[in-house]
């Protein structure tokens, strides 16, 4: 797409630290990472978010997320790591990219970085029966044959 960073940096066009290559996938170093060694990787293909990847590549984007966060601990010598996504809000760049942040015990990341809530009585019970309903595509959350529990 004209104007992508990630697809001028996937074409050449622009210059990236790669760090993994396959027919699909392509995978380099964050220019603003939080630690060094931040991994971001994206689909050759624009694709915008999560929901636009297809299903072909489903596997492999996470099998490539797997072998980069495996990756951080092995040569890096990191403790873990911090894996996301950004759908469309909070997303710099409108391709979709999957964060591998190399982690250590102490390194001063705390959490996630917005403030949480509290749940009002009966609220838990009404959210997710929204996000059932809207998974199986049923309007009370019902999945077929089954009660709302």
């Amino acid at each position: 797409m004209d104007g992508c960073v990630f697809c001028q940096i996937v074409a050449g066009d622009v210059p990236g630290h790669l760090v993994l290559e396959t027919d699909d996938l392509v995978a380099f170093l964050d220019t603003r990472p939080v630690f060094k060694g931040h991994v971001l990787l994206v689909p050759r293909d624009h694709v915008e978010t999560l929901p636009d990847l297809p299903a072909a590549l489903r596997d492999p984007f996470l099998f490539a997320a797997q072998r980069i966060a495996t990756a951080v601990k092995d040569g890096l010598g990191a403790q873990g790591s911090f894996v996301a996504v950004n759908n469309t809000v909070s997303q710099s760049v409108p391709h979709l990219h999957l964060h591998v942040v190399p982690r250590t015990k102490g390194d001063g990341l705390r959490g996630f970085f917005w403030p949480r809530t509290k749940y009002a009585a009966g609220e838990p019970e009404t959210y997710a029966a929204r996000l059932r309903a809207a998974l199986d595509g049923r309007p009370d959350g019902r999945p077929e044959g089954r009660p709302l529990s």
